[in-house]
């Protein structure tokens, strides 16, 4: 562009030109292509059809069901407003699905605003008309956009309408969100009232997938009788329309008294809990709003969940609803820790770790909510966490008060949390130091240079003494070793308290790297092959026995991955002249005198511990791949249950128990007794 030319190229002739003649001529009409013309203006349903992701979240089949929803919401509107008892939900072998109410029914006088036009055919055809806007019509509802059921009417094939008011029969039809006529009175109707919507899905709309999910229709239609205790669903499906491998039914009819709490129940059938009942509550007023119920639990071996809805619309996303019910937990269980002095150990409770196994279900009903899109996956009034947190937080302190047996066994799992996240912790920390300094190791751990998991062992070892002749026969790149002081703690029998003060025990969890219970993680295991390597005796046997239980309870699938095994040392040295033998016990001893050594003074030593042994002795008799022996530790799947019982029993709280196991073997252990005479 030339020094003296404008924006648009035109040059400047005269600096006293007038100022008409400085003004920009515009280009004719049409000669850019942009013109009046090109404004185009939607009107009626016509955005709805052009764009159906604003409204309902794309094409596929989540916002193909969502039709349903906001039909199916707006007849639970009127049964929450105490106008209706009964829903029926129909799915045909047409591919039409209907939603029929016994409620009050859609207006059908002419509209004020429209009076050419019935007030049904303005809801059904116009954004943003409906009676959810005036709280006098619905204390509360689904949502105040007016949107819903006109959006389906504009995205259906066709859609009917039939209401019965005032003894008289009402119906109009649509396609694709047009009237094909006017409202016609069908007649008189003795017993009947309420509102039928039945339509069937556009394919030009839904191209990918145009077909419910009778399954997911049915879990649907389910939720929302749990919702509210006082209405009955009635579902119905065309057989045909089935899988004859689900577990759908033709017919049922849901009606649930208790709410959530027969939802919650339902929800984790057969699942261990933390506390024997379940937390529930119900408010009729919270405020100046509407009702407010839920149903706790917490699942002992199982992750968690919270589903939560506002005026029966699920809200999948959480929101403000949510986060009152997560604050009231923890502040009412702190407090309560507080109240028996235990308070310090509950400090570092926090809701994450308070609600990781938490099986929750909230529902509240508030007038004029606010939610996250059209579709309302998140509730965002922010008066609600406060209206629930109060609510909450009131109830549960007196249900902690008066369950004090359930209160502790929830404290102490919530404890044991927190404990185990922030061991996780101190483990991330100590592998990302590890990246720009040397690995602070755990305890006395020797370890390996090799530090891919695969090839890697670690040998426990009983005792400085045995890890010292361990430390020198290992092979440095592969094999690591931890020597460890005395006895281990029996986990079967202690308290989460001691485990958690157990040196040795944070040790080698330190050292393994995988974490204990529901938080093991496999894919951090340091080593291949956990190798628990004592002396061959009894004291050797007994720590073995502690170290495989503490795996069997903390980390299960260790074992059942086949990380697990048992070094195999030698009892006796046996040699004569340059032959030297070693055997693993009294038997082994015996077949290998009696076979190597036909003659001649044969010198028989007793090793007291791997101790004694030298290193090169450790080597090639325990240690060294191709030479040693190793029992693998395994969990036959048919024999679970009575391993269960077997650690119960003999590594449990009952000692009765264990003095029964010796009593029932009594004679064994009196023939072993002879046979070492």
């Amino acid at each position: 562009m030339a020094a003296n030319d404008d924006l648009f190229g035109n040059a400047a002739k005269a600096k006293k030109a007038p100022a008409e003649a400085r003004k920009p001529t515009p280009p004719p009409p049409g000669e850019d292509g942009y013109t009046a013309a090109s404004i185009e203006v939607l009107e009626g349903l016509e955005p709805v059809r052009r764009r159906p992701g604003m409204y309902i979240g794309g094409t596929d089949e989540t916002a193909l069901h969502h039709l349903f929803a906001e039909v199916l919401d707006n007849s639970m509107d009127e049964a929450v407003a105490g106008h209706a008892t009964r829903i029926e939900v129909h799915f045909e072998a047409d591919g039409f699905l209907s939603v029929t109410d016994n409620g009050r029914g859609i207006p059908v006088d002419p509209h004020p605003k429209f009076p050419k036009k019935s007030a049904l055919e303005v809801i059904m055809c116009t954004l943003h008309a409906g009676g959810k806007f005036d709280s006098g019509a619905y204390q509360t509802s689904g949502g105040l956009h007016g949107v819903g059921v006109s959006v389906v009417n504009a995205l259906s094939e066709r859609l009917e309408v039939e209401v019965a008011r005032a003894q008289t029969l009402y119906r109009q039809i649509f396609e694709r969100g047009h009237p094909v006529g006017k409202l016609e009175t069908v007649g008189r109707v003795a017993n009947r009232r309420g509102t039928k919507v039945r339509f069937r899905p556009d394919p030009q709309i839904f191209k990918e997938i145009c077909k419910f999910s009778p399954a997911r229709l049915f879990k649907m239609a389910r939720a929302k009788a749990y919702l509210f205790g006082g209405v009955e669903i009635r579902w119905k499906c065309a057989p045909e329309l089935l899988d004859p491998a689900g577990k759908t039914p033709p017919e049922a009819v849901f009606h649930f008294p208790g709410g959530l709490k027969d939802y919650l129940a339902a929800d984790i059938e057969g699942k261990a809990q933390v506390a024997e009942t379940f937390f529930v509550g119900r408010i009729d007023k919270a405020e100046r709003h509407g009702s407010l119920e839920w149903a706790v639990t917490w699942l002992a071996n199982d992750d968690g969940f919270v589903h939560s809805y506002c005026n029966t619309i699920p809200t999948p996303d959480g929101g403000t609803h949510e986060s009152g019910l997560r604050l009231a937990l923890l502040r009412a269980l702190k407090d309560h820790a507080e109240r028996i002095g235990q308070g310090k150990r509950a400090g570092a409770i926090t809701s994450e770790d308070l609600m990781a196994g938490c099986a929750a279900l909230i529902s509240v009903f508030i007038r004029e909510p606010e939610f996250q899109g059209q579709n309302k996956s998140r509730l965002m009034t922010v008066e609600a966490s406060r209206i629930v947190e109060n609510a909450v937080r009131d109830a549960f302190d007196h249900w902690l008060a008066a369950s004090p047996a359930q209160a502790k066994n929830l404290l102490d799992w919530a404890i044991e949390r927190a404990e185990e996240r922030l061991r996780r912790r101190a483990e991330k920390d100590v592998a990302r130091k590890s990246a720009t300094r040397k690995l602070r190791l755990p305890g006395k751990l020797a370890d390996c240079t090799n530090t891919a998991a695969d090839g890697s062992e670690l040998f426990i070892v009983e005792g400085d003494s045995a890890g010292g002749s361990a430390k020198q026969a290992r092979d440095r790149a592969s094999q690591a070793v931890l020597p460890l002081r005395g006895k281990i703690l029996n986990v079967a029998s202690a308290t989460r308290d001691k485990m958690a003060a157990n040196q040795q025990i944070g040790d080698l969890v330190q050292a393994l790297g995988v974490g204990t219970g529901s938080h093991y993680r496999a894919e951090d295991l340091r080593y291949d092959k956990i190798i628990i390597m004592t002396d061959a005796d009894v004291d050797g046997a007994h720590i073995a026995s502690l170290l495989i239980t503490f795996f069997y309870r903390q980390m299960p699938k260790l074992i059942e991955q086949g990380h697990l095994f048992l070094a195999v040392p030698p009892l006796y040295k046996i040699s004569q002249g340059a032959k030297t033998f070693y055997a693993r016990d009294e038997l082994h001893r015996d077949e290998i005198i009696k076979k190597e050594f036909a003659r001649g003074k044969v010198e028989i030593s007793r090793f007291k511990g791997l101790g004694e042994m030298m290193p090169q002795q450790l080597r090639d008799t325990t240690m060294a791949v191709g030479k040693r022996t190793l029992l693998k530790v395994s969990i036959v799947e048919e024999d679970r249950e009575e391993t269960a019982d077997s650690v119960e029993r003999l590594m449990g709280t009952k000692p009765e128990a264990r003095f029964a196991f010796l009593q029932e073997r009594a004679a064994f252990a009196a023939e072993a007794d002879l046979v070492d005479l």
